[in-house]
């Protein structure tokens, strides 16, 4: 006899798009070089400090911010992008992800 319990989906690594985006985006910058896993390691750790996130960190929104911002700074420090135009683009990006229609995918406008 076979069973027919219903399968559910696997709950998401990540609570939103954007924090898988983010992540992948650090690795692939690792990955060419741009720094290395234990120097980023070193300045996110020094990012959650500062915000006084020292606690378990389940991966939600205030831990990928720190992310976030732990990698724009790194780039800005880098030379690689201006810390305004780093604000542009991120506000770009929020005014496309609060224009799209809830579960259509998010693209800048051209």
């Amino acid at each position: 006899m076979s069973s027919c319990a219903e399968v559910s989906a696997p709950e998401p690594v990540f609570a939103e798009p954007w924090h898988a985006q983010v992540f992948a985006l650090t690795v692939h910058l690792n990955e060419a070089g741009r720094f290395s896993w234990a120097d980023w390691v070193q300045r996110f750790s020094a990012t959650l400090k500062r915000h006084g996130l020292d606690r378990d960190l389940d991966g939600g929104e205030d831990y990928f911010r720190a992310w976030l911002e732990t990698l724009e700074s790194y780039l800005a420090e880098d030379g690689a992008v201006a810390p305004a135009e780093a604000e542009q683009m991120r506000k770009r990006w929020e005014e496309a992800y609060l224009t799209t229609p809830h579960g259509a995918p998010v693209h800048l406008p051209e």
